[in-house]
């Protein structure tokens, strides 16, 4: 039994031995772990205190640059930009006159001629009018007919056959008168009153035989120029009348002004039309949206470092997101009065000069200006 516990005794070299070899295998770990936490932290330190060179680029490696600009050099490139492609000019067509629209005969998106009909609006009320301003001027054109014709012969006759009568009874008032005095101064068997009554109803007739000549004789002459004057002004209004009641009820007719484009179609049937703006709700003030897509620009904001890059008329080229293998030659066209004071930039227009149908207002466009003699000479001279 001793013999067998002395054989299961370790040997104290070789427990010894295997602590070494152990401790060793540890440390070697420990120091690898270590270099690699150091490895991590230059590489973590080389990242954040590296320039940004997507940011900025030196001008010591510059050699990207240098190609760029010799490249635009070449090509006589000075600018890019980009803005939107609008109407030079956009129409929203409105009514002369109130009504409720009766008919459209256009969609968006429909190419319209000069002249053409779009809108036709209720016209009944409008042509109720026209006939009134029709009578009203065939009646001032029928009395100044008549005035200019002057009296009918029947009428003159019949003031003479008046004439005659009161002058009849002006001279047996006359003898009524003779006879009474004659009594009263003889006899004495009629009364004074009776005699001062044949006395009035003489003058009486005298007078009326004045009036009757005079009417007799104003028969004979015809109507006064006076007179015929302010029946032929009746008549130029009445005929003005109709002229401003036929131009509302051609109004009902809304016409394109312009060869182009409709871009919206903004009321509907039924909906009621209004010379003035009534709100989003109310009645509306502009039928349809319109513009000439063959007139073209590119609208841009050109920043204020850049402005002395253009001029007027400068050439340029220009070519649209959506399809960016197409390029347009295009000229500045207009150039804002005033800068944007909160952008600092000034706005430019430039003018398309051969579009066609891929191109649409509000579409993206990329513009490369060209360079000008003018504006490379004055660079030069500021350098």
């Amino acid at each position: 039994m001793v013999k067998d516990l002395k054989g299961l005794r370790i040997d104290p070299e070789k427990k010894g031995g295997f602590r070494r070899n152990d401790n060793r295998s540890w440390v070697l770990v420990v120091a690898f772990l270590l270099a690699g936490a150091g490895v991590i932290a230059l590489i973590y330190a080389y990242l954040r205190l590296a320039p940004d060179t997507s940011a900025q680029i030196p001008v010591e490696q510059g050699a990207t640059a240098n190609e760029s600009e010799s490249e635009a050099r070449t090509t006589g490139e000075v600018l890019r930009a980009s803005g939107y492609i609008v109407a030079h000019h956009k129409i929203a067509i409105g009514s002369k006159v109130m009504g409720k629209v009766a008919w459209i005969g256009v969609e968006k998106g429909d190419k319209v001629r000069k002249g053409q009909l779009l809108v036709r609006l209720d016209d009944r009320e409008y042509q109720a009018q026209v006939r009134q301003a029709e009578a009203a001027l065939r009646a001032a054109e029928a009395q100044l007919a008549e005035l200019e014709a002057g009296n009918r012969p029947e009428e003159i006759q019949r003031s003479e056959a008046e004439l005659a009568r009161y002058r009849a009874d002006a001279v047996n008032a006359a003898l009524e008168l003779k006879r009474l005095e004659s009594l009263l101064a003889e006899s004495g068997i009629v009364a004074q009153q009776e005699v001062d009554n044949a006395r009035s109803r003489r003058d009486m007739a005298e007078a009326a035989v004045r009036v009757a000549e005079r009417n007799y004789e104003l028969m004979k002459l015809g109507p006064r120029k006076e007179q015929i004057a302010l029946a032929r002004a009746e008549v130029d209004r009445a005929r003005a009348n109709l002229e401003y009641a036929r131009t509302l009820l051609d109004a009902t007719l809304i016409r394109a002004p312009i060869d182009g484009t409709v871009l919206e179609r903004i009321v509907e049937i039924g909906e009621m039309v209004t010379t003035s703006f009534a709100g989003e709700r109310g009645a509306k003030s502009a039928v349809v949206s319109l513009a000439d897509l063959t007139d073209l620009q590119v609208e841009l904001d050109i920043s204020q470092a850049d402005f002395n890059r253009i001029s007027s008329d400068q050439e340029c080229f220009m070519s649209p997101e959506a399809f960016p293998d197409r390029k347009y030659r295009c000229r500045i066209d207009e150039i804002a009065p005033e800068a944007n004071r909160q952008k600092a930039t000034i706005q430019v227009k430039v003018k398309v000069l051969e579009p066609d149908e891929h191109l649409r207002p509000e579409m993206t466009a990329n513009v490369t200006f060209i360079e000008n003699p003018q504006i490379s000479s004055r660079l030069k001279s500021v350098e």
